[in-house]
């Protein structure tokens, strides 16, 4: 893998190498196995199980893989989503224009792919009856969480590259803005970061992960 560089995971999806923060934006075993396990069936589909329409924010739009799926899961299920994606450093023209997703997916979508990358910043859109896109572009500690969300998917780099998003203080704003009810998914299982989502008010369950990773968590707001 090179800086800032495309390359395949294990499941012939792409992935790309950030240049800044010296990891990849997925798991190496498979970049579609991993947002399907950690944020479709671990948090989309479990929320949807009390909750028909969905408001979800994610932590990190990077390839817009967890943006795409969550499209092509509400076109396929007829259910309104509502999606806002915080980013810092979006990824380049040169390598989403080249990103494999839709292709690996089966999907005759790819324009929508591409839409949510030239999309506006910080504004609303319609790209379809049943999914609404809003990227903002903002560090996310900027970020004044204004709305309030059923369903957070939590997809910072690991707590090694981006620590201050695994702690209390921005776990807190996290909490604030889901609603009762509300869940945080995420790839990491971090003893401390379970620690901290308990101490913000979170109900804290470790679950199986994707392949090659043992646990991931789901936290609740009761």
């Amino acid at each position: 893998m090179e800086d800032s560089g495309l390359f395949l995971t294990g499941d012939g999806s792409h992935s790309i190498q950030s240049e800044k923060f010296k990891v990849a934006y997925h798991s190496i075993h498979g970049a579609i196995q991993e947002t399907e396990h950690v944020f479709i069936q671990a948090g989309l589909v479990k929320r949807l199980e009390t909750k028909k329409k969905i408001s979800i924010l994610e932590t990190g739009l990077g390839t817009g893989l967890n943006a795409f799926m969550s499209y092509l899961f509400a076109e396929r299920h007829k259910i309104h989503l509502h999606y806002t994606s915080l980013e810092a450093y979006p990824v380049q023209e040169d390598l989403y224009k080249i990103l494999n997703f839709a292709e690996q997916l089966g999907s005759d979508q790819a324009a929508q792919l591409q839409g949510i990358h030239t999309s506006d910043w910080n504004k609303s859109i319609s790209l379809s009856e049943y999914f609404t896109f809003e990227k903002v572009l903002t560090d996310f500690n900027d970020y004044d969480f204004p709305s309030k969300f059923d369903l957070i998917y939590f997809d910072a780099f690991a707590p090694t590259s981006q620590p201050e998003f695994w702690e209390v203080p921005f776990l807190r704003k996290n909490y604030n803005c889901l609603l009762p009810g509300g869940m945080l998914t995420t790839y990491c299982a971090k003893g401390s970061f379970k620690r901290a989502l308990k101490e913000v008010g979170f109900t804290v369950e470790s679950i199986p992960g994707p392949p090659r990773k043992r646990e991931m968590v789901r936290a609740v707001k009761r």
